[in-house]
């Protein structure tokens, strides 16, 4: 049976679980009857709104793709996903639709919702669309995009499973839900975090499924959080650690005034939440909040209990069904606590691919198992421990950003030299973005920060900016002539007391 929706936005909206599988019936008619075929893409750019609900639960239905394009971003990012993707056809918020629409390729159809009714209109075309009616499809889900290592984003794209695997493969995915986020029949659940994400996406897509209440907010409010726990008796809930540090800064009165009581599990992806902060969680809401490691491509490969988390501070959790191997370099295997890199595999989830990028796949593949550039160890216990990250790739507030992005625009900048972004501890977000600059020595007008910052944030999303911007006459090299980035960076993180 679906779950009921509550929408807490503008509109709000109270959905019984059969109006929610009517629409979802009619998205995919209406998506069929548009061309939308078995494996095809639906791109869709909205804030958290029903209708994102509407199309995770059509694109089950009409073995769809959807690619979830995040609002934050600017007309060239935007227009990047949306075309590199394939999609047939693009759902996308009025507020988005005048910056994302020069980008749109002329085959692309365009439903646009809360707009003005017209032909694109979402809800005028949605109520003329008949049942789907078509044959049994594959379910497909969410195809992400992660951040860019070398300045542009890779799209994420699941294989299909054998319609004989389906059931079993369905079954270890909801059994590894139901170990990472929580995620089990009737449960009441709470998500506020952006569904572009895939934590989020899976979370969503689940509760609707297994649930019998999701309550969706459109962002996360640390008041209207707790609020909306005691008015709807909320038993599992997403939340990311930045949450949390927002949480926890409310004045003691204000968390006094609300029955957290129902509380049961909190399921938490995307970043590492400082043992402090995790600490301070458990005495406030009891042995509720749960963690675990994983990535688009790799899936949830952890589980961090609370049991755990208080005995091992900073500990990323116990595999879950998952390989998780260590090796060094030369492939060759680490010892029990010995730091390398960190290759999993998780088979509760199908096989995936990069959307045309199949070279990508292979540079961090071994033997099946794939890294996300994590360096790692394995306890006596066989628990995993991250260290630091191979990669450049900064977490801050639980979203991935690779420096090679911003460093890419700002050598297009008048003046600049040379370049290095990293990130630095930040109590609020876990890592921050800083931009040190070498200035050009020829003649021109000198550079100041603000102009910096006002360049990235013309180009690029508002969260990619760094905060800091600093000037050096020369930035220290490796012997190599490289800038010795990983020295920069060290500096910072040693005052910090930990590495990532």
């Amino acid at each position: 049976m679906t779950a009921t929706l509550i929408y807490t936005g503008t509109p709000a909206l109270h959905r019984p679980g059969n109006a929610t599988d009517e629409r979802a019936a009619r998205l995919a008619g209406g998506l069929d009857a548009l061309g939308v075929g078995d494996g095809d893409v639906v791109a869709v750019m909205l804030a958290n709104h029903p209708v994102a609900i509407d199309l995770i639960r059509a694109s089950r239905i009409v073995g769809s793709y959807y690619c979830a394009i995040n609002f934050h971003f600017k007309a060239d990012e935007a227009g990047f996903v949306l075309n590199d993707c394939g999609a047939k056809v693009l759902i996308v918020g009025a507020e988005w639709l005048p910056m994302i629409e020069p980008r749109i390729a002329p085959h692309v159809r365009v439903l646009v919702v809360d707009g003005a009714a017209s032909a694109q209109d979402f809800e005028t075309w949605l109520a003329a669309q008949p049942p789907y009616a078509g044959p049994l499809r594959n379910p497909r889900a969410h195809m992400p995009y992660t951040s860019g290592t070398t300045g542009r984003p890779k799209g994420v794209r699941r294989l299909a499973v054998a319609p004989a695997d389906a059931p079993r493969q369905q079954q270890m995915s909801r059994d590894l839900a139901a170990a990472a986020l929580g995620l089990k029949p009737g449960i009441h659940a709470l998500l506020s975090a952006p569904l572009y994400h895939s934590g989020p996406a899976v979370f969503a897509q689940q509760s609707m499924e297994l649930g019998e209440l999701l309550v969706l907010q459109p962002r996360f409010d640390a008041e209207a959080t707790l609020a909306a726990i005691e008015q709807h008796r909320i038993d599992t809930l997403y939340l990311v650690p930045i949450m949390y540090v927002r949480l926890l800064r409310l004045p003691d009165a204000v968390k006094s005034r609300y029955d957290l009581s129902s509380v049961r599990y909190v399921g938490s992806t995307g970043s590492p939440c400082a043992p402090e902060v995790k600490r301070a969680m458990l005495d406030w809401w009891g042995d509720v909040i749960y963690e675990t490691y994983g990535a688009s491509e790799a899936g949830l490969i952890t589980v961090l209990d609370p049991a755990l988390a208080r005995r091992k501070p900073g500990c990323a959790g116990r595999p879950f069904g998952a390989q998780v191997r260590i090796l060094r370099e030369d492939g060759t295997e680490c010892v029990t606590g010995e730091p390398g890199v960190v290759y999993v595999r998780q088979p509760a989830y199908p096989d995936f691919e990069y959307v045309n990028q199949p070279q990508a796949r292979q540079a961090i593949d071994r033997g099946g198992l794939v890294t996300m550039g994590d360096i790692g160890y394995l306890d006596a216990e066989g628990d995993l421990f991250l260290c630091d990250r191979a990669s450049d790739m900064v977490i801050s507030g639980g979203v991935n950003i690779y420096p090679a992005e911003i460093e890419h625009e700002l050598f297009a900048l008048p003046g600049v030299a040379d370049c290095a972004v990293f990130g630095i501890p930040d109590e609020e977000y876990g890592e921050s973005l800083i931009a040190l600059i070498e200035p050009r020595h020829e003649p021109h007008a000198p550079l100041e920060a603000s102009a910096v910052r006002d360049w990235l944030g013309q180009r690029l999303a508002g969260y990619k900016v760094p905060r800091r911007v600093e000037f050096m006459a020369e930035l220290p090299r490796d012997d190599n002539g490289k800038v010795a980035k990983r020295r920069l960076r060290e500096a910072w993180w040693a005052r910090s007391g930990r590495k990532i």
